[in-house]
């Protein structure tokens, strides 16, 4: 896949790779050389779990370990 750098040095990534790397608008990418080469990586949250965090409720009474447990108990892990 090719792209040209504009006059203001920017480039479009073909949608084929947006889509197969998960790249939206707003989405961070760092670049650097490697080898002669122009290498961009795409930045991921420190914590991508973060958002999560917090929203779950356990059974009254209980807690964590007992929880999981319980749960893993219940699968045959």
């Amino acid at each position: 896949m090719k792209t040209t750098v504009s006059e203001k040095g920017q480039i479009t990534i073909p949608k084929r790779l947006r889509e197969q790397m998960g790249l939206h608008a707003g989405s961070v990418l760092e670049f650097s050389t490697e080898g002669g080469m122009l290498v961009a990586r795409k930045k991921v949250g420190s914590d991508p779990a973060r958002k999560w965090r917090g929203r779950g409720t356990l059974p009254v009474g209980g807690d964590v370990d007992e929880y999981l447990k319980r749960v893993r108990d219940a699968d045959g892990r």
